[in-house]
C-alpha cells in the first residue's frame, strides 16, 4: 500500500483537519499518517479556540516519520506560524519529500482568520516553492495575488499569477464562485478548466481539507498530475451529492466518515 502523510491542524468535530485527511487518504486506497500543527476548538459554525504544537515537536513528529515510514505524497493544511512553516520547510528539503501538495488554509468558512501576516509571507517564500500542487479557494487567491477576482479570467490570472511566483502547479478552486463549481488548473505553463455542477448542500465544512487530500492520496498511487486533480474532485462532488447530514441541527456539517466509505472508489473523469 502506498503512504501519504498529512501535516495540519486537528478538528475535534471531525469535519476538516488531519481528520478528513486522515478518512480521504484511506478511502482512496493509501496508508494515512499525520504531523499535527495544532489542536483547535471548532466546529461547523466557527473556530473557538487554537493551541500550537512547538516547531522542536513538530520536527521531532516528521523526523519520526521520515525515517521510518516514507510517505509517497504530503498534503499540508493549517499552518498556523512562522516557525512551524520554516520547520516544515527544513524537513522536507532535508528528506526530499515527493508529491508535496499544500492547502493554503488562511481563512476557515466561517471567516475566522487561522494564520499570521507574517506566516503568510514565510509560507509563500519557503514552502509554496517545494510544493508540486497549491490549491487556494477564491479568497486565498485573493490573499495572495491582491487580485480581485469576480470573472474567469480573473481566476485564470491569478493561478498564473502565483505559479510564476512559486514555480508549482496551482488549482484554483471556484466553490465560492456563485455561479458554478468550476476549478482552474495552471500547470506547466498550460491552464486547463476543470467543470463541476455546483451541489445544492450546506455541509461543506472540511471540504478543502477533502480536496486536497484526495489529490495527494492519487500522487502517491502514481497518478500524473491533472488525474489525480480529476479523480479528487470527482470523489469530493460524490460525497457532497451524498447529502449525509450528522448535525443536530445547530450548524451545517459536512463530515467524512461514511461519505469518504461510501465513495471510496469514484474515479470518473469531468467533463
Amino acid at each position: 500500500m502506498k503512504t501519504a502523510l498529512t501535516i495540519a491542524g486537528s478538528d475535534c468535530s471531525g469535519g476538516a483537519g488531519i481528520q478528513a485527511d486522515l478518512k480521504t487518504m484511506t478511502a482512496n486506497g493509501v496508508y494515512g499518517m499525520s504531523a499535527i500543527t495544532a489542536l483547535t476548538a471548532q466546529n461547523t459554525t466557527g473556530v473557538t479556540g487554537i493551541m500550537e504544537v512547538t516547531p522542536e515537536f513538530l520536527g521531532l513528529q516528521l523526523d519520526s516519520i521520515f525515517t521510518d515510514i516514507v510517505p509517497d505524497a504530503v498534503k499540508i493544511g493549517m499552518v498556523a506560524s512562522a516557525g512551524l512553516i520554516r520547520v516544515i520547510a527544513q524537513k522536507l528539503t532535508d528528506y526530499h519529500a515527493q508529491n508535496i501538495v499544500l492547502d493554503p488554509v488562511m481563512v476557515a468558512t466561517s471567516g475566522a482568520r487561522l494564520i499570521s501576516g507574517e506566516a503568510a509571507e514565510v509560507l509563500t517564500a519557503q514552502l509554496m516553492p517545494l510544493a508540486d500542487l497549491v490549491t487556494p479557494n477564491i479568497p486565498e487567491a485573493e490573499g495572495l495575488t491582491g487580485i480581485e477576482i469576480r470573472t474567469p479570467q480573473d481566476m485564470e490570472q491569478a493561478a498564473r499569477q502565483i505559479a510564476e511566483r512559486c514555480g508549482c502547479a496551482v488549482l484554483l478552486k471556484g466553490g465560492h464562485s456563485l455561479s458554478d463549481a468550476n476549478d482552474y488548473l495552471y500547470a506547466q505553463m498550460q491552464g486547463k478548466w476543470l467543470c463541476g455542477r455546483r451541489i445544492d448542500n450546506p455541509n461543506t465544512h472540511g471540504t478543502g481539507c477533502t480536496l486536497s487530500s484526495a489529490v495527494a492520496a492519487n500522487l502517491a498511487k502514481g497518478y500524473a498530475l491533472a488525474d489525480a486533480v480529476l479523480r479528487a474532485k470527482q470523489y469530493l462532488s460524490g460525497a457532497l451529492a451524498a447529502m449525509l447530514d450528522l448535525g443536530s441541527g445547530s450548524g451545517p456539517v459536512n463530515h467524512a466518515y461514511d461519505l469518504h466509505s461510501e465513495y471510496a472508489n469514484v474515479g470518473k473523469e469531468y467533463p
